[in-house]
Formats: C-alpha cells, sequence, structure tokens
C-alpha cells in the first residue's frame, strides 16, 4: 500500500456500509430498523490514521445498532450472513480480519472462505455500557464523567454515525458533545493545579545539578499545558500518541508549538524555564480572553523567595473555583476528572476499574454521593 493509494478509514468504513453492508441489510432484513457508525478505538475514529494504521485493527469495519430485542434475537444470524455475503475485498481491501496471534487483535488478510469481518451487531445501550461505563441516553451523573477518561469520551463523540434509523446514536453523542459548564470550570481547574504543583521543580531540579530531572519535570509542564489548551479550546485530549496530533489542531499551536518546543530541546535549566514562562503567560493571556473567571495577572513571577520563575497557576484554579455555582462540583477536591489523577493505562483503558479509581477516591461510601449525583 502507498500513501497515495491510502483511503481514510472514516471514509473507507462510510463507503463498506453504504455500498456493501446496508444493501445485504436490506436483504436480509428490511424490516429491521438499525443505525450504523464507526465509533470506538482505532486512529481512523480520531482522523489521525495513515497509512502505518492499517497493520492491524484497521480496515473496512463499522457498527450496527439494532434495538436490544433485534440485537438478540437477530444479531447473530445477520452476522453469519454477512460472513457468508460479504465481498471478500472492498476498495482493494480484505474484509477478512485474521488472528494477529494477540488477545483480540486481528489484521486485514484474503481469504477463499467465509469472512470474519468487523461488522459488530450490537445495541446502544450494551455498546456505550461497554465503551463508557454508562448509557448517556438515559442521562449523565456528575460520577460518570468524572470516572470517564477524555481519550473515551473523545473516541464516542468523534467518528462518524452514517445512518440513525433508531434515532438514537445522535443524540447520545451530543448528551456527550462537553462537558456541562461549571464541570468545564472544574476540570480547568484541575489543570491548572497540576501546572502548578511543579512548575517550581524545573529549576529547583537545575540548581542541584539535576539537569535530567530538570527535562523530566519540564516534559511533564509541557503535556499539562497541550492538556490545558485543548481543554480551554472544548476538545477532549486523547491519549498520549495522540497528544501532539491534537494539539497540532488548536488555535494556540502555532504560537506555541515553537516554544514548547524549545523547552524541550533545552540542555540547561535556565534556558527551559525561560521558555516555560513564555508559555505559561501565552496559554494565562488566553485563559483571560476566554471570559470564564476575572481577569488573572498573567505575567511570571519568583517562586516565593527562591529565584525561580513560576506563573504561580495555583491563582487560576482559585479564579474559576470561584465562578462555581454548582455546590455538588463546587465541593469537589481540585483533582480533577479520572484521567487528571490516574496516569495508568490498564485503568484509563477499562472503564469499570476507572469507575472503581474514581469512585474510591472521591467518596468513602464509594460513590462521588450517595445518589450518584
Amino acid at each position: 500500500m502507498t500513501t497515495s493509494s491510502f483511503i481514510p478509514g472514516l471514509e473507507l468504513s462510510r463507503h463498506f456500509y453504504l455500498e456493501a453492508v446496508r444493501p445485504l441489510l436490506d436483504q436480509v432484513a428490511p424490516e429491521l430498523a438499525h443505525s450504523a457508525a464507526r465509533l470506538g478505538s482505532g486512529s481512523e475514529v480520531l482522523g489521525f490514521d495513515t497509512v502505518r494504521s492499517a497493520d492491524h485493527e484497521w480496515g473496512p469495519r463499522l457498527q450496527i445498532f439494532l434495538c436490544s430485542q433485534d440485537a438478540t434475537r437477530h444479531g447473530a444470524r445477520i452476522s453469519a450472513l454477512l460472513s457468508e455475503r460479504l465481498p471478500k475485498t472492498f476498495r482493494g481491501y480484505p474484509t477478512h480480519f485474521a488472528s494477529a496471534g494477540e488477545a483480540d487483535i486481528r489484521v486485514m488478510q484474503a481469504t477463499d472462505g467465509p469472512v470474519h469481518h468487523r461488522v459488530e451487531i450490537t445495541d446502544p445501550g450494551a455498546w456505550f455500557t461497554a465503551h463508557l461505563g454508562f448509557d448517556p441516553r438515559t442521562g449523565i451523573t456528575l460520577a460518570d464523567w468524572l470516572a470517564t477518561p477524555t481519550q473515551l469520551l473523545a473516541e464516542v463523540t468523534a467518528g462518524a454515525v452514517f445512518h440513525d434509523g433508531l434515532g438514537e446514536l445522535v443524540p447520545a453523542r451530543a448528551n456527550l458533545d462537553w462537558y456541562p459548564h461549571d464541570l468545564w470550570l472544574h476540570v480547568l481547574a484541575c489543570q491548572w493545579q497540576r501546572v502548578s504543583q511543579e512548575e517550581a521543580f524545573v529549576g529547583r531540579c537545575g540548581e542541584v545539578g539535576d539537569e535530567l530531572g530538570s527535562a523530566v519535570v519540564a516534559a511533564r509542564l509541557v503535556r499539562e499545558l497541550m492538556r490545558l489548551c485543548l481543554l480551554m479550546e472544548r476538545r477532549y485530549p486523547p491519549y498520549s500518541k495522540w497528544l501532539g496530533s491534537a494539539f497540532a489542531r488548536t488555535s494556540q499551536a502555532p504560537a506555541l508549538t515553537p516554544v514548547l518546543t524549545a523547552v524541550l530541546a533545552a540542555t540547561d535549566w535556565h534556558t527551559r524555564e525561560h521558555h516555560l514562562a513564555r508559555a505559561y503567560e501565552a496559554v494565562a493571556a488566553t485563559h483571560n480572553q476566554l471570559g470564564l473567571s476575572d481577569p488573572v495577572d498573567p505575567d511570571t513571577r519568583p517562586y516565593h523567595t527562591r529565584p525561580f520563575q513560576v506563573l504561580h497557576a495555583e491563582r487560576f484554579t482559585a479564579a474559576l473555583s470561584t465562578r462555581i455555582t454548582d455546590p455538588d462540583i463546587s465541593s469537589l477536591p481540585t483533582i480533577g476528572a479520572v484521567d487528571q489523577f490516574v496516569d495508568s493505562t490498564d485503568v484509563l483503558s477499562h472503564p469499570a476499574l476507572a469507575r472503581a479509581a474514581t469512585n474510591g477516591l472521591l467518596s468513602p461510601e464509594g460513590s462521588v454521593s450517595k445518589q450518584e449525583r
């Protein structure tokens, strides 16, 4: 496969549905209402796929959603019929996905027999609950928002709906489009808090001759600023592989990317701190432009009596917190949503574990509140 012949995955899946899958559904189950989409994990859902993506879990694939009763009664039959009657290739790509020798990892491969396709037949409630840990069609609690990593929220609100015959996918995705306003303020406040916790360490590490430690702290702060910029623009930050790609699409990226790159390229803490100060002030100015709080002085300053130049980012945390009117949110600790205080992929990629970590930390009763707020 060459770059010139590459078809972006969402485009491929859309054509696969319209030209191959839907005609078969109309033949074998014309009476069943359905919705079709490409959501969930996969670089193509976020629009970051390239030729490289085709080496595993990429290709002509999508979800077909039926109502719960129809999925139970007819899902297996429809899946089997698709295995028998789907074309062996589509737009030059095999529709058969063979095991790659790892658990649940499959790759496109030619076959002469029935295809092991990647057309998932499911119902909306089961799919949303498996992917997020809750069903957004029936409402979203504060606990749901806090326990769901932004990567998962991005995977559900990005992608594409090709057909919504059930009339449920579009409103469910709209419910998840962005945090409620007060919760957005809280998440932003907690992101500023993360910056405040380490901004003085770049200089402190360097002062004792630990340039490696200083560089590691600076890289962490660059990551936090990138996530902060995405949150400011009401974009769910993806996980580390795509964080830079997502940040590059923000309005702040053209000005900030050279500065953040200079932070990472610096070989001494004074230079590192200088470029970080420029980045802090630029992001702080953007905060003030949003008008989400009273204006906060965007200039950096010494860290108390120590000779380190910092923003004192906790000032922005405090300014945002004063604008939160929902008592359930204003009473939360300043740790934010789950991926602001958990960094384990094994937790963040499993909704049950993410919810357990969030509930266990935010409430001794094992939930955000007794009423799940």
